[in-house]
């Protein structure tokens, strides 16, 4: 018996003493990124992540790959985006990808159709534009018209310019911690903020409130899975909550956590009082509100107010979380665009 307890200890202190390697050459590696985009206000003890600077860096960094990638005689990469409908916010959301691309020296085009499509033309439109060699990202924005499904369409997109992370095969890819499926942008813009703010993972309380299949899901997965597979998996203990979690037990898990991500949608519902002082919030949520005065506001999930007094970093909105999104499908155009350059050079 005694060998065997002796094994076991000897297993588990290699293990221990591997992952705290692995964290502390994270730690290391990540010293070296600046932290020019956390902004300090009087009276305020939360830090503030000013995403537009931080997006601003990522796309600067994108811009300046794809100029040695045209200096070198290679063409630009390619974002097409297909617009379905005339819905409003997809047309903010769509123009600003596009600018994005643009001012990154990417080719960018808009394919707008009506919404009275049928899901059978769309996905013709989608076979002709998987099988277009001068398409290097693609996407289709959602939301679409209530005849066309929304699953079929995504899983339609190629997975190799499915640069929003939808397609099932690449949701079947970052879920086993496989590193080379794409990752949806929002939750891929979350760990950017995460590791640009030098906010370590291993071995913290993550608390992921909301669990939609683009955001909540991807966070949770990734969040907790084992970083020897990916640098992108976090080795956090994970709790997800949701709308069925009891109002009582979501304060307990907030409370507990060292990260609190909330995208939910639902205005205010992160107060003060349910965060742990000194934790990390990051509020994905962006609600437009009607104001007394008829005007409208952006407001996020998190109570500003409070929670910006207990906080030790948090996420403004907007300004926050939203301009990462835009850059990291930029960062996520350029690498499906660099992966088809080495899969060609290694069989043409």
């Amino acid at each position: 018996m005694a060998p065997y307890l002796n094994r076991v200890r000897f297993l588990a202190l290699t293990r221990f003493y591997r992952l705290s390697s692995t964290w502390l050459a994270g730690k290391a590696k990540s010293a070296v990124l600046p932290i020019d985009c956390l902004l300090s206000k009087p009276g305020m003890r939360a830090r503030l992540v000013d995403g537009n600077a931080m997006a601003d860096s990522v796309c600067t960094e994108v811009c300046s790959e794809i100029t040695k990638m045209t200096s070198s005689g290679r063409r630009a990469p390619n974002l097409t985006v297909v617009l379905v409908g005339d819905d409003p916010a997809s047309h903010t959301y769509v123009t600003k990808k596009q600018n994005t691309a643009k001012r990154c020296r990417m080719n960018a085009q808009t394919i707008r159709k009506p919404s009275s499509i049928s899901q059978d033309e769309l996905m013709q439109l989608i076979n002709d534009l998987n099988s277009d060699p001068t398409v290097d990202g693609l996407l289709v924005q959602l939301p679409l018209p209530n005849h066309i499904n929304e699953s079929t369409i995504c899983n339609a997109v190629s997975p190799e310019k499915d640069v929003d992370g939808f397609n099932q095969i690449n949701i079947g890819k970052y879920s086993s911690g496989h590193s080379v499926g794409f990752i949806p942008a929002t939750p891929l813009g979350i760990l950017e903020i995460l590791k640009r703010c030098h906010i370590a993972t291993f071995g913290q309380n993550v608390c992921v409130v909301g669990r939609s299949k683009h955001i909540g899901f991807p966070l949770a997965t990734l969040l907790h899975s084992d970083r020897k597979y990916s640098e992108l998996c976090g080795d956090a203990t994970v709790t997800m909550c949701h709308r069925y979690t009891p109002s009582d037990q979501l304060v307990v898990m907030t409370r507990h956590a060292d990260i609190v991500i909330s995208a939910t949608g639902v205005t205010g519902l992160i107060k003060g009082d349910m965060i742990k002082p000194g934790a990390v919030v990051i509020d994905v949520g962006l609600t437009k509100v009607q104001l007394p005065c008829g005007k409208s506001k952006l407001m996020g999930d998190v109570d500003f107010d409070s929670v910006s007094q207990v906080a030790s970093l948090l996420t403004p909105v907007p300004g926050g979380v939203g301009p990462m999104t835009v850059a990291m499908l930029m960062k996520n155009t350029l690498e499906a665009a660099q992966r088809r350059f080495r899969l060609c050079r290694e069989h043409c």
